[in-house]
C-alpha cells in the first residue's frame, strides 16, 4: 500500500508538476513601462543585481518555460510569457538579446518566438 502511495506521488510531481502561482497577479504593464523596474528585473536574471522573491522565481524557470514554450505555466504565466515576449522582441530588442545570449546562447528558441511575435500587437 505505501509503495502505490509513493508511486501515485512521484508521478503526480513529475507528470503534473506547475510552476508555483504566487505571483500570477503581477502587473506586468507597470513592470514593461516603467524603465527602473524592467531593468532590475533584467539585472536580475542576468546575475548583474538584486534580486525580489518573484524575480528569483521568474530567473529560476525562464530557460526551461523558453525550451518546452512554458509547459509548466499556469493559464496566466502563459499569457503573461506572451506579453513580456511580444514586448520585449518588439521594443526592447537590446534587453531581449541580452536574455537570449544568456538563457539561449545556440539560438534554438530566439527565432522561432522572434517569428511568432515580431510586430505582433500588444
Amino acid at each position: 500500500m505505501k509503495v502505490v502511495f509513493l508511486v501515485c506521488v512521484l508521478a503526480a510531481v513529475v507528470y503534473g508538476e506547475q510552476y508555483t502561482d504566487k505571483y500570477d497577479n503581477i502587473d506586468l504593464d507597470e513592470i514593461l513601462h516603467n524603465e527602473k523596474i524592467l531593468q532590475s528585473y533584467v539585472n536580475c536574471c542576468l546575475d548583474q543585481g538584486k534580486c525580489t522573491p518573484d524575480g528569483k522565481e521568474l530567473k529560476s524557470h525562464i530557460k526551461e518555460a523558453l525550451e518546452n514554450r512554458c509547459a509548466k505555466c499556469t493559464d496566466a504565466q502563459k499569457r503573461g510569457t506572451e506579453k513580456v515576449l511580444k514586448f520585449l522582441i518588439n521594443h526592447k530588442p537590446d534587453i531581449w538579446d541580452q536574455l537570449c545570449n544568456k538563457f539561449d546562447p545556440e539560438g534554438l528558441y530566439r527565432k522561432k518566438y522572434e517569428q511568432e511575435y515580431q510586430s505582433a500587437k500588444q
